[in-house]
């Protein structure tokens, strides 16, 4: 299977958190699936670091690297992407969030997420 993983939990699972859950710690570990990271992803950890280093633990070019490091598989943003994100509903306000709906969607991916709203985009994102 194919997941797409949300920022928090690529964070947590690149710096040895406690934060990741066992749910979260089998997706991952599942040779079945297929893990990937979004460049979205990487975005918003520049953005937030720029704005608060305190509170986001590692910059953008090092997160990347962690995360391919780690085998995560790169899903860049395309025109296609975005223009998906026109036709979400107004669920969540999170640009980041709403850009990883939509490449789920068009790339026919499951979502693995700490967040508590996104999961009502649909089942095919796993709140763990």
């Amino acid at each position: 299977m194919k997941y797409l993983i949300d920022t928090h939990i690529l964070i947590w699972s690149t710096t040895d958190s406690q934060k990741l859950s066992v749910r979260a710690k089998a997706i991952l570990s599942n040779p079945d699936n297929v893990c990937y990271f979004s460049a979205a992803s990487i975005w918003e950890i520049a953005i937030k670091r720029a704005r608060h280093p305190d509170m986001m633990p590692i910059p953008a070019n090092e997160a990347r690297r962690l995360f391919l490091d780690a085998g995560y598989r790169e899903l860049l943003v395309s025109s296609v992407h975005s223009a998906e994100v026109e036709g979400l509903p107004p669920i969540h306000s999170d640009p980041f969030d709403r850009m990883l709906v939509a490449q789920a969607q068009v790339e026919g991916m499951r979502i693995a997420t700490h967040d508590h709203v996104l999961p009502d985009y649909g089942d095919f994102i796993d709140k763990v």
